[in-house]
């Protein structure tokens, strides 16, 4: 047991179990609730209504993490998130399907920053552990389809149940290594916490950037597919994306400590507007496809790096976990706000209309990043 605690293999597991189980409960969430005979407008209910759940509890969640145990409390919330993948096998009404689910992926959402931070404190690289998520989701995402073609649908969420019980028993052999350096100084209040101005601007930037990339990873399979690409094609090419992340998260140790945090944000916001202005104004497939390739999960896995080095850097150690759950809250608030414009911009407009609309956005938040005043952040090694 000493052997396991803090070593490579805790971390490996948790990683593997936690996203493939992810991938399990909510990768084919609207395929299975149409195939029992729900209409899609009831499918945005369900997942509307986990955003809204997850807004209110990720704050909470973080706020637990930072006074107690965390491993002991995200091994409780992960065995409540199997409790309700149980449920929500039984649950037949509609709106009882949506409570279950959107209490468990509020479960799940409010875990994950978490997660992410253990990963950066304990002694090994960050890299060599991230991976396993990206590899862990993608697994997931195979094995829901298998499962849900040659055994049952209600088997997909089983097996969830089972993966989040295996991810509650391995997180107690994970071990911090390290603290963070604080900043700031003297500690600080929540209160504090909640009015730091460098954290305001920040989640302005955080809202356009995690609104416009949600809306994105939904509506882009169907843009594939109106641009003439079937929609096994159009999953493969994102698929095909998805695994670029793996050169990013092993890289990070030469560029995220060496980088500052304003020039991060603006490499992030330059990639999204390069990347919706292709979408949106070169009606080449090809080439769109080679855009999404380069860019789409690069810059999205490269961002979730950023975020815990720029919340490192803007709050002290001791609110930090908290920070990062407000963060979590507001990615969610964003996606429903962008959710509901997307869906009206393609009804009413087009696809292009709509990427041309997101090209726009993302060039607000690289102004905002531009004029963004945030120390560097390069002296917390996060990512050795």
């Amino acid at each position: 047991m000493k052997k396991y605690q803090g070593s490579y293999l805790s971390y490996f597991l948790m990683y593997m179990f936690y996203y493939l189980s992810m991938a399990l409960f909510s990768g084919l969430i609207s395929i299975y609730l149409m195939d029992k005979g729900y209409k899609a407008s009831d499918v945005s209910l369900v997942v509307s209504c986990s955003f809204i759940l997850s807004m209110i509890t990720q704050p909470f969640i973080g706020n637990l993490c930072d006074r107690y145990d965390k491993k002991k409390v995200n091994g409780i919330l992960l065995v409540i998130a199997g409790v309700f993948g149980i449920l929500f096998v039984l649950a037949n009404n509609i709106y009882l399907i949506a409570l279950i689910y959107s209490v468990a992926l509020a479960v799940l959402n409010g875990v994950n920053p978490i997660i992410e931070r253990m990963a950066t404190v304990s002694k090994h690289k960050y890299g060599l552990i991230r991976i396993w998520g990206t590899i862990g989701y993608a697994s997931g995402t195979q094995v829901s389809g298998l499962i849900y073609r040659y055994i049952s649908p209600e088997a997909m969420y089983l097996f969830f149940v089972l993966g989040m019980i295996l991810c509650s028993i391995v997180i107690f052999g994970t071990q911090d290594a390290r603290v963070i350096e604080e900043t700031g100084g003297e500690k600080t209040s929540m209160k504090d916490v909640l009015f730091n101005k460098k954290l305001l601007f920040y989640l302005v930037i955080v809202c356009i950037f995690y609104g416009i990339t949600n809306v994105n990873s939904i509506y882009l399979p169907a843009m594939y597919q109106h641009n003439g690409l079937t929609v096994s094609k159009a999953t493969t090419v994102i698929f095909a994306g998805t695994m670029m992340e793996l050169p990013v998260i092993l890289l990070s140790r030469f560029y995220m400590n060496k980088i500052g945090n304003k020039q991060l944000l603006i490499i992030s916001f330059l990639l999204l507007v390069v990347q919706f202005m292709t979408y949106a104004y070169i009606p080449n497939v090809v080439i769109q496809i080679i855009m999404t390739f380069l860019t789409k999960s690069v810059t999205t896995m490269a961002f979730i790096m950023i975020n815990m080095k720029a919340i490192a850097t803007i709050i002290d150690g001791t609110h930090q976990m908290s920070a990062l759950s407000i963060v979590s809250t507001f990615k969610s608030f964003s996606s429903i706000i962008f959710q509901a414009i997307a869906g009206y911009l393609i009804d009413l407009y087009s696809y292009q209309f709509f990427y041309g609309f997101l090209f726009v956005c993302a060039i607000v938040g690289l102004v905002l990043c531009m004029l963004y005043k945030i120390p560097s952040g390069n002296e917390h090694r996060l990512f050795d």
